[in-house]
């Protein structure tokens, strides 16, 4: 069960992007950019690349997420 604190802070944050959107105040895309920077979402070859890491030593031993289709590995301690 998540933290009530953090699912009322993702919910005003939910609900200023989705007014800011609404209103043509804000493009998606370079939210996405930012968000980026916060979160240090690679894609699994290139994390594995930058760190010498066997492309499945990564899958099984990293957190994993998929956004749109593709895998990204969410490693926040960068």
């Amino acid at each position: 069960m998540k933290n009530p604190t953090i699912t009322r802070h993702l919910d005003k944050i939910e609900e200023y992007v989705y007014k800011t959107l609404q209103k043509d105040e804000m493009d998606l895309v370079q939210l996405f950019e930012r968000l980026n920077k916060y979160t240090n979402l690679e894609t699994i070859s290139s994390y594995a690349k930058r760190n010498n890491m066997s492309y499945n030593g990564v899958k099984k031993c990293r957190n994993i997420i998929e956004l749109f289709g593709v895998k990204f590995v969410y490693d926040n301690s960068l």
